[in-house]
């Protein structure tokens, strides 16, 4: 783990940006699509991190983007040239767009000077969204990556954070995959290698930390 001063310096709330991936509703909520991600994501406390992160950003200064995946009616524009696509469009909860199920969930509460992204394709909530162009308007230098799942999109928002010069942050304990086993390995022999990992417990301690005041 990095020192607290290591991660004070990357965790400056003027260039640091927190994003949630796919904490809807429809996925992670008590109903959702994937029962076994979203039991994962709440009996391990993940969600509930989120949501002390998401918080903590509220009341520091720290920029919150909300990345949403969602789907139109008719099917336009949805990516189908995966397995994973294909089934999708078989679950019992479909994420449409202006449900309830692409809404973000509880406990995570959205404030009005947060983003929210939507996404009609693909697998990164980056690649191909406003995300990217957002991050530089808003200087960001250090990318939080919290949400689901730490099977596809967590890591797929990391690579495309690295790739595009951005420092990428993993609180580890507030992000969730299946099988249980499955996000400490993705953690270990993945994201560590290109991302700052983290506990939720050691951002919050930078985020909330007394801010430097000008000279008298």
């Amino acid at each position: 783990m990095p020192s607290y001063e290591r991660l004070s310096e990357l965790l400056d709330p003027a260039t640091t940006v927190l994003l949630t991936v796919e904490c809807q509703q429809g996925v992670v909520g008590a109903d959702g699509a994937l029962p076994e991600l979203a039991e994962e994501a709440r009996s391990r406390g993940a969600l509930a991190n989120v949501a002390r992160l998401v918080a903590a950003a509220h009341e520091n200064g720290v920029q919150v983007i909300h990345a949403i995946a969602e789907r139109r009616p008719d099917g336009r524009g949805a990516s189908r040239n995966a397995r994973l696509f294909r089934a999708a469009e078989r679950l019992p909860v479909q994420q449409l767009s202006g449900t309830t199920a692409v809404r973000v969930a509880a406990p995570i509460e959205v404030a009005e000077e947060d983003l929210v992204v939507r996404r009609l394709h693909g697998l990164s909530p980056i690649q191909g969204t406003e995300v990217d162009a957002l991050l530089r308007n808003l200087g960001c230098r250090t990318l939080v990556v919290t949400g689901v799942s730490a099977n596809v999109a967590i890591p797929n928002a990391v690579f495309d954070a690295v790739n595009r010069g951005y420092t990428a942050l993993v609180p580890t304990d507030a992000i969730a995959g299946v099988p249980s086993d499955y996000t400490p390995a993705m953690v270990r022999h993945t994201l560590a290698l290109v991302a700052t990992v983290a506990t939720t417990d050691e951002v919050l301690a930078c985020f909330k930390r007394p801010r430097r005041t000008g000279r008298a």
